[in-house]
């Protein structure tokens, strides 16, 4: 049976993939420093037969982020996908005009680097397996620049150009780069239902020599501006 690990899961979205992934057959493990949301995934993932294993840590401490990935390994034997979702901090967003170095080195330790540290943590046994997949999720500001969000802007952007460069050194390796790009607002019953976004996950994880997809799909700057 395949591991999952959502790194910065919450009880939206990363609740939601978990479901999803679960109900492919996939073991779920979660990562977040809130124990009350891990509780309800733990709770809600075992009512519904998913073995399912939380962790508590904060990503922007990298040690303890690395620290879950080795008790991970150990209680599940391997991780087989790893999904990056970290809350988007929408409160620390800064517009363009008034973004500082303190403002982008928030999102540097929100984004950038525990994204880095996950690949350097799983990547070599994936290698060595000869299969496995790292899955980003990001907001639209990845790839659409848009003044509100200057600071998440640019750094979205360089976790994307990272990401990419992995994809292309790695998918004839048989590990699999993916990059999912949300641009509507995460709500049940509406476009942005998380049944929707992690079902749109799991396709885009089936999916052979595709790198990214917006959701929705194909979505375009003038959707969102």
């Amino acid at each position: 049976m395949k591991t999952l690990v959502i790194v910065g899961a919450g009880t939206g979205l990363g609740l939601f993939i978990a479901k999803k992934f679960g109900s492919e057959g996939f073991r779920v493990a979660t990562i977040s420093r809130n124990s009350e949301k891990l509780k309800v995934i733990q709770e809600e993932l075992s009512n519904l037969n998913i073995e399912t294993k939380t962790y508590i840590a904060d990503i922007t401490d990298l040690e303890a982020l690395k620290q879950s990935i080795q008790a991970i390994k150990i209680d599940f034997g391997s991780i087989d996908v790893i999904e990056f979702s970290p809350y988007a901090k929408e409160d620390k967003f800064t517009n363009i005009l008034e973004t500082t170095p303190d403002s982008v080195s928030e999102m540097l330790k929100t984004y950038l680097f525990p994204s880095i540290q996950l690949v350097n943590d799983v990547l070599p046994d994936m290698i060595n397996k000869g299969e496995g997949a790292i899955l980003f999720t990001t907001g639209v500001s990845t790839i659409f620049p848009l003044p509100f969000a200057g600071n998440a802007g640019i750094i979205g952007a360089g976790l994307r150009n990272y990401a990419e460069s992995l994809y292309t050194q790695l998918e004839d390796k048989n590990i699999f780069i993916r990059h999912l790009s949300i641009g509507t607002v995460i709500e049940p019953g509406t476009i942005g239902d998380p049944n929707l976004i992690a079902e749109a996950w799991y396709n885009l994880y089936n999916q052979r020599e595709k790198f990214e997809e917006t959701f929705p799909k194909d979505l375009k700057k003038s959707d969102i501006s």
